[in-house]
């Protein structure tokens, strides 16, 4: 199975979590809130740490709880073990291999801190360093690039966030009907496709994303830079006018997030100035027409929550990543330097 297979596996990856993992998640859940837990501290790296800033957002919105991400570096190089107090502890690893996660999982069950790791390899050390395991159970991920291990922790998280929070009839009745979003976001590939063959050539790019966006921009960044060899730079909305600005010049190529919710106004604003002012060449994945009439458009299913919708919106960022590497003639499932599984210590 390749690059494309996992990406539009992601449906039924995403189905099957929410039917066979919520109850683990819940216990999990009820074991936090049993503990009293007044923060929670975030080990990742790569792909899984957009994930950890995808969890900042969600459980500081829906449950006013502080979120932090941790440095794994103090542990392992600097032999510093934070103090973690009334701190959960989360490691988040596709494979639980990296060292320096797993020791700050470590650090904080000698604390006696309850400590959960995320990951799809319930047997890796990561797993047997904390006190519970959240199996993402996506399959072998055999491609290098991350995908469906991806959408599978950002609904792994987002299931959490459901069961320490309050009721929310309404994201409960969206939950069966994920899969199906994320299965029309597919149906963008031939627009995808034809966005990717038009910049075969570009130098460069700008990510931009806000609020639960922003970890959107970050991974579809690290897409562009890992499938594509592109130097593309994320930046969350709010922080690129204060000085990366500077970086445009007319036919710039700018990929943006701008679906609804509360940053959407202001996307729409800030990506007409572009347009208008600096002339750049614009890229949007969005469900409002404004939006997407702003640039070549990669319509989003509309109705889906906006603290859900990272979920859906990566995978059209999947798309333009995968085929944007075949226009440059490079193999998306050979990316070259890096391997599946990366030990940082």
């Amino acid at each position: 199975m390749g690059l494309r297979e996992e990406i539009r596996e992601q449906p039924a990856v995403v189905a099957r979590l929410i039917a066979d993992g919520r109850d683990s998640i819940e216990r999990v859940a009820a074991t936090l809130q049993a503990r009293g837990v007044d923060e929670i501290v975030i080990a990742a790296r790569g792909t899984s740490d957009h994930a950890a800033v995808y969890a900042q957002y969600v459980l500081g919105a829906r449950l006013a709880m502080p979120v932090a991400l941790a440095a794994p570096s103090l542990v392992t190089l600097y032999g510093v073990e934070p103090k973690f107090g009334r701190s959960a502890v989360v490691g988040i690893s596709q494979s639980g291999e990296s060292p320096d996660v797993v020791a700050v999982v470590a650090a904080a069950r000698r604390q006696g801190a309850p400590t959960i790791a995320i990951t799809n390899s319930p047997d890796s050390p990561l797993a047997r360093a904390a006190d519970a395991t959240i199996d993402l159970a996506a399959g072998e991920e055999r491609a290098v690039a991350a995908t469906k291990t991806y959408t599978a922790e950002l609904t792994a998280i987002a299931l959490l966030a459901l069961a320490l929070g309050p009721q929310d009839a309404g994201a409960e009745a969206f939950l069966a009907t994920l899969p199906s979003a994320i299965a029309a976001a597919l149906e963008v590939e031939p627009a995808a496709e034809r966005i990717a063959a038009a910049r075969a050539g570009i130098g460069g790019a700008i990510v931009l994303g806000r609020g639960f966006e922003y970890a959107t921009a970050r991974e579809w960044a690290l897409k562009l830079k890992e499938l594509v060899r592109l130097l593309a730079d994320p930046y969350s909305s709010a922080d690129f006018q204060h000085g990366p600005l500077a970086l445009l010049e007319p036919g710039f190529p700018v990929f943006a997030l701008a679906p609804s919710g509360p940053p959407a106004d202001g996307q729409v604003e800030l990506l007409g100035r572009l347009r208008t002012d600096f002339q750049v060449d614009l890229v949007v994945a969005s469900d409002r027409d404004d939006a997407l009439a702003l640039g070549d458009g990669l319509r989003l299913p509309s109705g889906v929550p906006d603290w859900l919708m990272p979920i859906v919106s990566i995978v059209p960022a999947q798309l333009v990543a995968y085929h944007l590497a075949r226009a440059r003639g490079i193999d998306p499932d050979s990316p070259r330097h890096i391997r599946k599984v990366t030990r940082t210590r």
